[in-house]
């Protein structure tokens, strides 16, 4: 769900030199189950709604790191910083999957590198003139990647990023 745990999540994926396949729960269970098969992702970091949303025979198969679980499994990793130089990461590596609509058939998944991220990111920071002291909404559903812009350019200034309610987007 859209929350601060799922910014922190998206945070640590790409910072441990990961992507992410952002899986909106309030879309289809049909939509979601495809999208985890196609992009076969080694971990799942969800929360009890996206766990619900999904379905467990959906989930077979995957190692799965809940953020709201009353025990975390990742409590015993070391809280410091991965070394990209040591993992070998670059900014050649991928950043992110989005899947399009699907509108013209099967949805297709779109790969985007880290370095095209920070691109987005400061082409987004200069032509919205967002600075330190801006406010930004992020309303898009994760799974657009217009949320990709909204969080990045927005925490990429250090500006204020609002999480809006289902119902106040509404």
């Amino acid at each position: 769900e859209r929350s601060p745990a799922m910014l922190i999540g998206l945070l640590a994926i790409l910072k441990a030199g990961a992507a992410y396949v952002p899986l909106d729960p309030a879309y289809p269970c049909e939509r979601l189950t495809y999208l985890l098969t196609d992009a076969a992702p080694q971990i799942l970091l969800c929360d009890g709604t996206g766990r619900s949303a999904l379905g467990e025979r959906a989930l077979e198969g995957l190692t799965l790191l809940q953020l709201d679980a009353p025990t975390s499994s990742w409590a015993q990793q070391p809280d410091t910083n991965p070394d990209p130089k040591t993992l070998g990461l670059n900014s050649k590596h991928l950043a992110y999957i989005i899947y399009t609509s699907g509108s013209t058939g099967t949805p297709k998944g779109v790969m985007v590198e880290h370095r095209g991220l920070v691109n987005l990111a400061l082409a987004q920071i200069e032509l919205f003139g967002v600075v330190a002291d801006s406010h930004v909404v992020q309303f898009a559903s994760p799974s657009f990647d217009a949320s990709i812009s909204e969080i990045m350019m927005t925490l990429g200034t250090g500006a204020c990023l609002h999480l809006p309610t289902a119902e106040q987007r509404q």
